[in-house]
């Protein structure tokens, strides 16, 4: 059977947050064409509810649907009593708790953290409403700089377009990089967004200008194999060592190492799914010195080792 994917509609909530999990999740398919998710939408007593565009959608189930959900999703909200005070219905802080698997997206944080799904763990929201929400849920480790954050059982979502970025983590994490990247390419959307959420909204990319590191960050990505140091990237992007290293933080959001470290990860993640190559032959394609460095690199970014890791994505 899919995994069934439950939607709690609220008051107010933001249309775009609403969309994007039955697109994203929809997209997600087997090899083969079978879809892996299954999306419903619910709302307190099955009452229609209105959005912050001057509409009302009518969802099919009421929040007894929770029931059977392997996860619970909630869209992201604009103003109402939460956004004010902090607080929802004791139905619904009920009925958001205990589940297998507890998302949202944007200020849906917002609700989660009023449920006290929140309390003493990380998360994010948008980062416009970053000072209210540590204001009424000081218990939450907020990080507002981050796309969106994983905390197992729990997990958060920056602003708007940032939901699907964390549907497609969702995916890849549930299915693998291969599903997740079909799923995007079905979406006409990027599989993977680097840095923080702060660089979308207040430094803009400079695409275009001729003077950034986007054709370098491309060479890095043909050259995973290879050591490749500062000097030599700077070189290849012709600026100074410091230049390059400040330029690339701009764009990015993250150090060239750090950038380097993480697509080499993702590219060993691919080969561990999609070929049967040892784990030395993985690491040296992969750009890591030995089996070891990259059994310590996948287990910092995923939790397991190399063959733990091929035994659960190989099943797709």
């Amino acid at each position: 059977m899919p995994h069934r994917i439950a939607v709690v509609v609220a008051d107010h909530f933001a249309p775009l947050d609403l969309g994007v999990p039955g697109q994203v999740f929809w997209a997600a398919r087997t090899s083969s064409g079978e879809h892996l998710y299954e999306v419903v939408t619910c709302s307190e007593g099955r009452r229609p509810v209105r959005c912050s565009a001057g509409y009302s959608v009518l969802p099919d189930h009421d929040l007894n649907v929770l029931d059977t959900a392997d996860t619970v999703l909630v869209p992201g909200v604009h103003g109402g009593r939460v956004m004010k005070d902090g607080t929802i219905s004791a139905t619904l802080a009920g009925a958001l708790r205990g589940r297998p698997r507890t998302m949202s997206i944007c200020t849906g944080a917002f609700i989660l953290a009023a449920a006290g799904l929140l309390d003493g763990r990380r998360a994010t929201t948008h980062w416009t409403e970053s000072a209210r929400f540590a204001r009424l849920f000081p218990q939450v480790e907020l990080d507002p700089d981050v796309l969106f954050v994983d905390d197992g059982d729990v997990l958060t979502s920056a602003g708007v377009a940032a939901g699907m970025d964390l549907c497609l983590h969702v995916i890849r994490r549930d299915h693998g990089s291969e599903v997740a990247n079909r799923a995007a390419r079905r979406c006409v959307m990027p599989p993977w967004r680097e840095g923080g959420q702060a660089q979308f909204i207040e430094r803009p990319l400079p695409y275009g200008n001729g003077g950034g590191t986007a054709a370098t960050r491309d060479w890095m990505l043909a050259h995973l194999h290879a050591p490749l140091d500062l000097n030599a990237l700077a070189e290849h992007a012709r600026m100074s060592v410091r230049t390059f290293t400040r330029r690339f933080r701009e764009e990015t959001g993250v150090s060239p190492a750090k950038w380097l470290t993480g697509q080499r990860v993702r590219h060993a993640r691919h080969l561990l799914e999609t070929t049967d190559l040892g784990v030395e032959e993985v690491a040296r394609r992969a750009g890591f010195a030995t089996a070891v460095s990259l059994r310590q690199h996948l287990h910092a970014a995923v939790g397991v080792p190399p063959l733990a890791y091929r035994q659960t994505f190989r099943r797709v």
